[in-house]
């Protein structure tokens, strides 16, 4: 199980990294889809940084839980915001990586 809690843990921290790297850079799909939900993109600044930075927290045993927690609260607020753009499939998928961090939260007390 710990094996399999690393390997969990590595991968969601990249997809975050990712994530949050690319609202960071302000890539033109996010401008565009936080533009379509009447967002300002100013708001990919802090979406992106907590992203990216509870994706580094996770790599740190001490402050694994709290990387967690923000790795949780990113995903989830893509998945809210995917949801309130429409594409309901593609809201349940994203909400894997959320169910999977809180199963890491609860792993790593």
């Amino acid at each position: 199980m710990k094996m399999f809690a690393t390997v969990v843990l590595i991968l969601l921290a990249l997809l975050s990294v990712a994530a949050g790297a690319a609202k960071l850079s302000q890539a033109p799909q996010e401008v565009e889809f936080f533009s379509a939900l009447g967002l300002d993109p100013v708001w990919l600044y802090p979406l992106g940084i907590l992203q990216v930075g509870g994706a580094l927290a996770c790599t740190l045993r001490r402050t694994r839980h709290a990387g967690l927690a923000a790795v949780t609260t990113g995903f989830a607020i893509s998945s809210a915001m995917i949801f309130l753009s429409g594409n309901v499939a593609f809201g349940v998928a994203s909400l894997i990586p959320v169910i999977l961090a809180l199963l890491l939260m609860r792993h790593y007390r």
